[in-house]
């Protein structure tokens, strides 16, 4: 009896893993449409630390913003700030930022897969700015 339980739990945390791995999977292509959507390369999202610097200059932010991103609790403001910034440029409001910082496994699928455009004319250029927010 004992061996039946442990090969169920086995079986459980394999269906688990594979769940985990299948939503992740899923996340990566969201992050690489969305990539595609703002006229950038999609596999530049899968590389890490590269794609916040992409991902900075889709939002047209600093590339030194990464910084910002290093300081804990701050990061939090800057990723919403970021986040409301790449709502913006898709013609989303302030609250679907809100929802892609806190809920970013339901409003990304949205906007990768919607029919939301990429607009790089929504907010002003701040590439070239030394404003912290």
């Amino acid at each position: 009896m004992e061996n039946n339980n442990d090969f169920l739990e086995i079986i459980i945390l394999m269906i688990v893993f594979l769940l985990a791995i299948s939503f992740v999977i899923f996340l990566f292509i969201c992050r690489w449409k969305i990539f595609i959507k703002a006229g950038r390369e999609g596999w530049e999202s899968l590389i890490p630390i590269y794609n916040i610097i992409i991902y900075l200059d889709i939002v047209k932010k600093p590339t030194w913003w990464i910084f910002l991103l290093l300081i804990p609790l701050y990061n939090i403001y800057i990723a919403i700030v970021l986040n409301i910034r790449l709502a913006k440029f898709f013609g989303k409001n302030d609250l679907f930022g809100l929802g892609l910082t806190f809920f970013n496994f339901i409003f990304e699928p949205i906007l990768a897969f919607g029919n939301s455009t990429y607009n790089p004319e929504a907010l002003p250029d701040e590439r070239n700015s030394d404003k912290w927010s």
